[in-house]
C-alpha cells in the first residue's frame, strides 16, 4: 500500500515508487467526522440492513427518508445511496430494515492528488522488446532480482501456471494493450467499479485514464507478465488475468468500490484477488464511530462473500512501518478533504480490507530479505512477506536498482516499491498452487501458502532507514513472525509440493 504526505494517491494505493510509508490513520478516538453546514451535492452513504429479500425494505427506508439508491447487494445486504442531507446516516438507521448506515465519504469534497509516484521509467531501455536473453530469460529479467529471491525463476521451468486460473487485480486498472500484459488479459471479464459501486464494463472505464495511472499496470506484471521475449516475467506468467478498476481519477478507494470488486470476483469466476490499495478515507475504520462501523461491516461482508466462492484474496500490509498488533496515532484522517482528527486507535479499529478475516496479508522485504524499512509488521497481522523492494537496499544487478521491475502503461517498464509490490508476487504464488491443485480450496491454498514459505529470523537491532535509531522491533526470534509471518513465500515450492 502507498502513503504520501498529506497524503494524496500514496497513501491510499498501497505501494507506489513512494520514498515515504504507507497508511496512516487521523482523530481523536471516538470523535465523529465534523459535518459540513450543508451539502451542495449528494453524499454517498453505505447502508446495511438483511441478507435477500428482506434488502427490499432497506431500500424502501432510504426512499422514505429522501434517499436515492444507487446500488444494492442483497447477496450481502448492503446498499448504497445518496442523499443531500448530512444527517441522512442518523435518519435512517431509525427506520425499518436498517442494521447500520454510515457516510462513506466523510461529507467532505474531495481533494486532488497532491503528490507524483516518483516512478522510475525504462521506456526507452535497450533490448527491452522482442529479444530474449541468451540464457532464455526476458530482456529485462537481470534486473528482476525479486524472482530468484522467491525462486519464480525455478518454477517458471517446471510451470509457469494455467490460463484457467484468473487473478483479479483490483486496482487502477490494466493498460490492455501492453505487450508483457495482453496475451494474458481476459477483457470479457474486466470491469469498473468507480461509478458508486456500479458495475461498468465498457474498457474506457476499466482502463488506466492516464499514464500516471500506472499502480495496477504494474502489479499486474509482476502477477503475470507473459514470458514471450518481452520485457519482464511474472511470478505466474501463463494465468489469466483480469481488471476491476477500485481506484477512482481521484486516487481514491471508497468502500463502494472496494465492495463492488470483490462481489464481482465473486461472481465471475476468479481465483485469486490481488487488493494494494487501503480503503478510503480512514486509515483505520474504528467500530467507535457509527458511519466507520457500518462501511466496515459492508467491506467485511463482501470480503467474506468473495471468500466463500472460494476467492483467495490476498492484500499489502500498508507502508507506514507501523506495527498493527499495537495501538496507533493516526493523525491524518479522512484523507479526501476537511479537518483531519487526532486520535489514539485501538483494537477496534482495523485497516481495511488488510486486518479483515481470511485475508493473506503480506508485508516487504528488500534483496536482502530483511523488513523494507516502510512496510508495516506485527505479531498476529502478517500472514507471509513477499519482495516489496527497498531503495537502501541494493542488489547486484545491471541497474543495481533494489525497487521492482515491472510494466507501466503505455508499454514500457519501471520501479516501484512498496507493500503494493510485495502483494502480487505473494498473489502469483497463491495462483501457482492453485494451478498446481485446481480441485483445492480456498483454504487450502491459503494453508499452502504459509507452510511453503521460508522462515525468516527477526533481525538484530532493526534500522531500516540507516539512521542509528532502531525503527521497529521484530516479534519471534529465530522465526520472525512479528516481521515476517509464516516466513518469505516460495514459488518453487508452490509447483512441487
Amino acid at each position: 500500500m502507498s502513503r504520501r504526505s498529506r497524503r494524496g494517491r500514496s497513501l491510499r494505493i498501497a505501494g507506489s515508487a513512494l520514498a515515504l510509508t504507507l497508511l496512516l490513520p487521523a482523530g481523536l478516538l471516538g470523535s465523529a467526522p465534523q459535518a459540513p453546514a450543508s451539502t451542495a451535492v449528494p453524499a454517498h452513504f453505505v447502508v446495511v440492513g438483511p441478507v435477500g429479500d428482506g434488502l427490499a425494505q432497506t431500500e424502501d427506508s432510504v426512499r422514505a427518508v429522501g434517499g436515492t439508491v444507487v446500488q444494492s447487494w442483497p447477496q450481502i445486504g448492503v446498499v448504497v445511496a445518496s442523499s443531500p442531507d448530512p444527517a441522512f446516516a442518523a435518519t435512517v438507521r431509525q427506520q425499518p430494515g436498517v442494521e447500520q448506515a454510515g457516510a462513506s465519504r466523510n461529507l467532505a469534497e474531495q481533494l486532488p492528488p497532491t503528490e507524483s509516484t516518483q516512478l522510475e521509467t525504462l521506456e526507452g531501455h535497450a533490448g527491452a522488446v522482442g529479444t530474449t536473453a541468451a540464457d532464455g530469460k526476458e530482456p529485462l529479467e537481470a534486473d528482476q532480482w525479486d524472482l530468484p529471491q522467491i525462486k519464480a525463476d525455478q518454477a517458471s521451468a517446471i510451470s509457469q501456471g494455467s490460463k484457467d486460473i484468473t487473478v483479479g487485480v483490483l486496482d487502477y486498472g490494466i493498460d490492455p494493450t501492453h505487450p508483457d500484459l495482453a496475451p494474458n488479459l481476459d477483457v470479457s471479464r474486466s470491469v469498473s467499479c468507480v461509478n458508486e459501486g456500479v458495475p461498468d464494463q465498457n474498457q474506457d472505464a476499466w482502463q488506466p485514464q492516464d499514464p500516471t495511472q500506472d499502480h495496477g499496470t504494474h502489479v499486474s506484471g509482476t502477477i503475470a507478465a507473459a514470458r514471450n521475449g518481452v520485457g519482464v516475467a511474472g511470478v505466474a506468467p501463463n494465468v489469466t488475468l483480469a481488471s476491476v478498476r477500485v481506484i477512482d481519477d481521484g486516487g481514491f478507494i471508497y468502500p463502494e468500490y472496494a465492495i463492488c470488486g470483490f462481489i464481482w470476483a465473486a461472481e465471475h469466476d476468479f481465483d485469486v484477488t490481488n487488493n494494494s490499495y487501503f480503503v478510503d478515507p480512514w486509515f483505520l475504520w474504528c467500530d467507535s464511530d457509527p458511519d466507520q462501523k457500518a462501511a466496515a461491516e459492508a467491506v467485511r461482508r463482501a470480503v467474506a462473500y468473495a471468500q466463500g466462492h472460494d476467492v483467495v484474496n490476498v492484500v499489502s500490509a500498508g507502508n507506514s512501518n507501523w506495527d498493527l498488533s499495537q495501538p496507533i496515532h493516526d493523525t491524518e484522517s479522512p484523507n479526501n478533504g476537511g479537518p483531519t482528527q487526532d486520535r489514539q486507535t485501538g483494537p477496534e479499529c482495523h485497516v481495511l480490507p488488510g486486518e479483515l478475516p481470511g485475508v493473506v496479508a503480506v508485508s516487504a522485504v528488500g534483496v536482502n530479505a530483511v523488513k523494507s524499512y516502510y512496510s508495516n509488521y506485527g505479531q498476529g497481522s502478517i500472514s507471509v512477506t513477499a519482495p516489496g523492494g527497498d531503495a537502501r537496499q541494493i542488489p547486484d544487478t545491471p541497474s543495481a536498482n533494489g525497487r521492482i521491475l515491472s510494466s507501466v502503461p503505455g508499454g514500457g517498464w519501471g520501479w516501484m516499491q512498496g507493500t503494493s509490490m510485495a502483494g502480487p508476487h505473494a498473489a502469483g504464488v497463491a495462483a501457482l498452487v492453485r494451478s498446481t491443485h485446481p480441485d483445492w480450496t480456498a483454504q487450502q491454498v491459503i494453508g499452502a501458502l504459509n507452510d511453503q514459505s521460508d522462515p525468516l529470523p527477526c533481525p538484530e537491532d532493526y534500522d531500516g532507514d540507516g539512521d542509528g535509531v532502531v525503527d521497529a522491533v521484530c516479534a519471534g526470534g529465530p522465526t520472525g513472525t512479528g516481521f515476517y509471518g509464516s516466513g518469505l513465500i516460495n514459488a518453487l515450492n508452490a509447483v512441487t509440493r
